[in-house]
């Protein structure tokens, strides 16, 4: 592994909006390197050598780039996955990032990794198995992670602790950074009726270090986070109040399914860079959140686990 000098500083600027880079944009950013503040990857898409490592260093070249993770599966009850940390202490050492982030849920069993990320039972004794994985992952890369709420469409029976304080109880306790997900805060209180600013009051804003914005789709039950379309405008207004409440964050524009034009990401991100820095002025093209009744026959039908 060859160490190299940046000539792009690592951290990621606070007041800036990023879009998630994926391969079909690859040639385009780096042939226009276009005013994206940052960037962000899937962690496990660069794991080993090949081409997406090696576009990967050469636009960390020109832009600050973060890691985020899809598979280490902090919530397990199991062990976490000893080759998967060494892999991702490999990749950090070779890009540099400013940020690398995971979810606060589970997706693994005895080695079988699920194609999704499902949510923990909001119970002391997941409390307290989390807390420790997290602490593992942060002593074994030697740094501070974030960690990201999920959307989710059940939950469990049995739990004991409302999830906006489970997950406040998570960053207090391991002293990691919070990913806050505002579209998945929508998502979730429509599916499960319950009210997203109080959630948002509940987290502590000093952990807060990065937000994501995407779109959904409205299922017949739910809705589903689809990250495959432009950003609602309900969770435009969430984010707007959330900014206004915590101050400017590094805001990242999510798109993984149906990957549009670059244009259409980097429209996305100067609409999340407009509010950064226009946090106080009015935004009339903006609607409020749905009245009580929208989306509710949505939620109602919500089921559990």
């Amino acid at each position: 592994m060859n160490a190299r000098l940046d000539p792009v500083p690592a951290a990621i600027p606070p007041a800036r909006a990023g879009i998630g880079l994926r391969a079909p944009h690859y040639r385009e950013i780096l042939a226009t390197r276009p005013d994206s503040g940052w960037l962000e990857v899937h962690s496990e898409n660069y794991f080993r050598d090949g081409r997406p490592l090696w576009f990967l260093e050469r636009i960390r070249e020109h832009f600050p780039v973060s890691l985020h993770g899809v598979g280490l599966s902090l919530g397990s009850a199991g062990a976490l996955d000893a080759e998967h940390l060494r892999q991702l202490k490999n990749l950090i050492e070779r890009i540099d990032p400013g940020l690398v982030s995971e979810h606060l849920s589970w997706g693994a069993v005895d080695g079988r990794h699920l194609n999704d990320l499902l949510p923990l039972p909001y119970t002391a004794e997941a409390l307290g198995r989390v807390c420790a994985h997290i602490g593992e992952t942060q002593d074994f890369l030697g740094r501070r992670i974030l960690v990201e709420n999920i959307s989710s469409y059940v939950r469990w029976r049995h739990d004991t602790i409302p999830e906006q304080e489970f997950v406040a109880e998570v960053a207090l306790r391991t002293g990691c950074g919070l990913l806050l997900d505002v579209n998945n805060i929508y998502v979730s209180a429509v599916n499960h009726g319950f009210d997203p600013r109080a959630y948002l009051e509940a987290i502590p804003g000093d952990c807060v270090e990065e937000i994501h914005l995407a779109g959904f789709d409205e299922g017949a039950t739910c809705l589903i986070d689809t990250h495959g379309r432009r950003v609602s405008e309900p969770v435009w207004q969430l984010y707007r109040e959330t900014i206004e409440s915590l101050g400017p964050r590094p805001t990242l524009i999510e798109w993984d399914t149906d990957i549009p034009a670059l244009s259409v990401l980097l429209d996305e991100a100067a609409t999340a860079q407009c509010i950064l820095e226009n946090m106080n002025a009015p935004h009339a093209h903006f609607r409020s959140l749905p009245p009580k009744g929208v989306h509710a026959s949505l939620g109602a039908a919500h089921r559990e686990a």
